[in-house]
């Protein structure tokens, strides 16, 4: 974290850290593994795992998972 570079890059990437530790919070609030996610969402369990490890390809895969942890997305554009 002492190299400004690194920490710009880091920094860059707070929202996508965010959301990860949201979904990742969200499926032990549900007491599921993500074994169980996947079944739900129809998906591989190494499929969930990418998902929470912040490949995300698209909004309708995050609300799929979402809904199998018992949650729904919300999304807002804010003024940077």
């Amino acid at each position: 974290m002492a190299d400004p570079e690194f920490r710009k890059e880091y920094d860059a990437l707070g929202d996508e850290f965010a959301l990860i530790s949201q979904a990742i919070a969200a499926r032990a609030r549900a007491g599921k593994t993500q074994a169980q996610v996947a079944e739900a969402m129809g998906i591989s369990q190494p499929a969930v795992a990418k998902i929470e490890a912040g490949k995300v390809k698209s909004l309708d895969t995050l609300k799929r998972y979402a809904s199998a942890v018992g949650c729904k997305v919300r999304l807002e554009l804010v003024s940077s």
